[in-house]
């Protein structure tokens, strides 16, 4: 169609790779379904002329290396590259957006636009200016080599990060607790490090070499509702059955838990002192767990004043007292199993 002349089909094609970085930049980000538009537009215009004009994008052509026409023609190239390069990218993108949320995969995807990068880069270099690439990647692992060395602790925080993104052990949101016992909502990750909003309001920044050596218990999965156990101590002097009765009673009129499932009490152990009992309860959200906590213990306190229930005292209060003393042994065993 354009003949053996290849300025006016190289001529177009840098008009087209220039005006299509000119409207990508003016979308903006965010606008990412119509920047993939543009970026498949320009780049199958750019192609379709390669293609009608029998030109390469792989190697220059004998009449292209003389004169000016070198310059035109390298740029047409290396204009190409790039928007292949970006149309490529932009699909990555798409993608992981419709599949999921982009702050979750921000490092996945980060890894990719850099692949793809480093992969252009070697191709502009060994098709368009026909340097040799075999030397440079040999002489680049001998840098990467170097900087690995010396960076050894900031290179074990970025593949742990890769490692957890791809594992996906939490997204954004997610309530999560390690098992050194520090805990909190994922508000931000990252190459190096993943930040937890505690508990108490503050922010909190894991290096993500240490999130993968330890134990990370998701709080949020399968939902966020979380189960609680509370042990109590109810004097031996009442009721088992009645003690059973009382406390799930006393669960069902807290206004801070789950219903269903709905909570449960356990006998766990008796002897002569108390009935140990364990309530077993979940709530809304591993946040909510102090409010609910806070509720049941004063509807406790409330229903033993009420109904006469007495606490008995915790087991490592209790004194042993020489047998030849029934006097202080009785007053003791009183206090122990004294009401409320």
């Amino acid at each position: 169609m354009f003949g053996e002349d290849h300025s006016l089909p190289l001529v177009l094609i840098n008009l087209l790779g220039l005006a299509g970085i000119l409207i990508w930049h003016i979308q903006g980000r965010r606008h990412p379904t119509a920047r993939l538009v543009v970026q498949i537009l320009f780049f199958a215009g750019m192609s379709l002329v390669l293609w009608l004009a029998g030109i390469s994008p792989y190697y220059l052509d004998d009449g292209e290396l003389q004169g000016a026409g070198v310059l035109l023609a390298k740029s047409a190239r290396v204009l190409w590259w790039l928007h292949l390069a970006w149309t490529m990218i932009g699909f990555v993108h798409i993608y992981l957006t419709l599949n999921r949320r982009p702050q979750e995969a921000h490092l996945l995807q980060d890894l990719i636009v850099g692949v793809v990068y480093l992969g252009v880069a070697l191709s502009v270099i060994g098709f368009v200016f026909g340097a040799p690439i075999g030397p440079l990647i040999a002489t680049s692992g001998v840098v990467v080599v170097i900087i690995g060395l010396a960076l050894q602790n900031t290179l074990a925080d970025v593949f742990s990060g890769i490692a957890l993104a791809l594992g996906r052990a939490y997204v954004i949101g997610d309530w999560i607790q390690l098992a050194d016992g520090t805990e909190g909502r994922v508000v931000e990750t990252n190459w190096r490090s993943t930040n937890l909003l505690s508990g108490g309001n503050n922010v909190v920044v894991l290096p993500n070499g240490v999130l993968a050596k330890q134990g990370v218990t998701n709080r949020s999965r399968p939902d966020e509702s979380h189960q609680i156990s509370l042990m109590m101590r109810v004097s031996a002097a009442h009721k088992p059955r009645l003690v059973e009765e009382f406390m799930l009673a006393v669960l069902q009129g807290c206004e801070r838990i789950v219903i269903n499932p709905p909570p449960a009490v356990a006998l766990k152990t008796i002897d002569a002192i108390a009935i140990e009992v364990e309530l077993l309860f979940r709530v809304a959200s591993a946040a909510s767990r102090m409010s609910a906590q806070n509720e049941i213990i004063d509807l406790i306190y409330e229903h033993c004043r009420t109904n006469g229930v007495s606490l008995a005292m915790p087991a490592q209060s209790l004194v042993c007292v020489p047998m030849g003393d029934p006097k202080e042994r009785a007053a003791l065993t009183a206090i122990s199993s004294g009401a409320l």
